[in-house]
């Protein structure tokens, strides 16, 4: 350690910063619109909604049994030439690397949420179901009032353990030539020849973030061991107009 380079460490601090904020900024729009997404397949699954129901556990079947690194190289190659072929004139469609991560990320987790929400959906008493409709509740009510929030709650330490993998899993962007956090990293390393400073620096990094992320969840999980059965929102009622 007497020999290890803080000061190159220093000297690229900006530059892995901005590798940092692409992570971040992948993690949080994959996040987001992947438990979107995933929210809405998870829905049409539990209700078994004829034709789309297996059409979306089609999707996450493949989604779920095929490497992501697979997936990024399927849209960043296959989606231009489907898009030619739609194109009446013929002419060629790019698909920028940074379009190519940011769907194909959201796409990937989606089908994770969908299997997670789901789960959710499973735990909550079929009485919420009865109850709801004894209320006079639409099936929309239902799940966007009652159904789907305890479903949410439920899933909060599973959703963050994603988040996690969701975070590690960003450094795969390399194969699109996008400089994330550990891309960044390698660049300076593989320049200044400091491979040992920079790819310890990255794992350090890694490991406080999702060492304190999974401490978060583990904290979320034991809080709502100890609080015990879900209970339904007793504002819901009054929230719902006849």
């Amino acid at each position: 350690m007497m020999s290890f380079d803080y000061d190159a460490i220093r000297a690229a601090l900006p530059y892995l910063g901005m590798g940092m904020v692409f992570t971040l900024q992948l993690t949080a729009v994959a996040f987001i619109g992947g438990l979107l997404i995933g929210t809405v397949l998870a829905v049409i699954r539990h209700l078994r909604v004829p034709v789309l129901d297996k059409t979306v556990w089609a999707y996450v079947t493949v989604m779920r049994s095929v490497p992501l690194i697979m997936v990024l190289f399927w849209f960043f190659f296959l989606v231009p030439l489907v898009l030619r072929a739609m194109s009446p004139s013929g002419m060629s469609v790019s698909v920028s690397p940074q379009l190519s991560a940011f769907v194909t990320y959201t796409l990937f987790e989606a089908a994770y949420f969908c299997e997670i929400i789901r789960s959710g959906l499973l735990s909550v008493p079929r009485g919420q179901f009865e109850g709801a409709k004894a209320l006079g509740f639409s099936t929309w009510q239902t799940f966007t009032l009652i159904i789907i929030p305890q479903a949410l709650k439920a899933m909060v330490p599973v959703m963050v353990t994603q988040a996690v993998i969701l975070f590690q899993d960003t450094s795969l962007v390399y194969v699109l030539s996008l400089t994330d956090f550990v891309g960044a990293a390698s660049k300076v390393a593989q320049r200044d020849g400091k491979l040992i400073e920079f790819y310890t620096f990255a794992a350090v990094v890694y490991l406080i973030i999702c060492s304190a992320v999974a401490e978060l969840a583990d904290y979320l999980r034991h809080r709502r061991q100890a609080r015990g059965t879900l209970r339904v929102p007793s504002t819901v009622a009054a929230n719902v107009t006849a």
